[in-house]
């Protein structure tokens, strides 16, 4: 074992869009499906804040990596699944708190839906603001009500998504210099847009106890 195995892995560019742009395997592995609920089912029953708070912040610790090992390949529809893009969703945003919270005040000015107040963040919210709303939601996973935290997750991430494809069109019309930036923006805003409909998926899944 090397000395810096516990040090947090940066999330490279790109990967993100990589990890949700990836099809679902067609067997997925039941160690995944296992893992998940085994820790679930224990921090539910007996909900030690001590317990809560190593898992809200083990990515910071061991690495992203960690967690995608066991879970990134379960279907997004599965408890595993919805669990792996709860930590994806938290990393994206401690990796870039202002981009996101930009992003999402962005979001508020153009979306029309009531998303802003189901995500559960102040408005207007900033870097700091942003990050504790992810730890809000992981928390809310293993402590309360488990659909209600994906909702906030799909409002969250459905705010975002706009947001970014709003800026996109603001470079597409002003970054001359940097013609990419609009594709990149729009892709994020993309595969956001994706994230939020799984999360709203196993939400509805949860809530019809049919979340495996």
């Amino acid at each position: 074992m090397t000395p810096d195995f516990h040090r947090p892995a940066r999330f490279p560019p790109g990967i993100f869009e990589g990890y949700l742009g990836a099809e679902d395997p067609a067997h997925v592995s039941r160690v995944a499906h296992d893992t998940a609920a085994a820790i679930l089912s224990r921090v539910r029953d007996d909900p030690d804040p001590a317990v809560v708070s190593r898992l809200v912040n083990y990515t910071d610790e061991h690495g992203i990596d960690a967690i995608a090992e066991l879970w990134a390949h379960a279907s997004a529809k599965s408890l595993p699944g919805a669990l792996w893009r709860v930590y994806l969703l938290r990393t994206l945003i401690r990796q870039d708190p202002l981009g996101l919270s930009l992003a999402f005040q962005r979001g508020t000015e153009v979306s029309e839906t009531i998303d802003q107040v189901v995500a559960g963040a102040p408005i207007p919210a900033g870097p700091a603001e942003v990050r504790e709303l992810a730890d809000q939601v992981l928390t809310g996973l293993f402590t309360g009500d488990f659909a209600v935290a994906l909702e906030r997750a799909a409002a969250f991430a459905r705010v975002v998504a706009a947001g970014f494809a709003s800026l996109a069109d603001d470079a597409d019309a002003a970054d001359a210099a940097n013609p990419e930036r609009p594709t990149e923006l729009t892709q994020r805003a993309l595969r956001l847009t994706q994230l939020a409909d799984e999360f709203a998926s196993c939400a509805r899944l949860w809530r019809r106890d049919s979340l495996d």
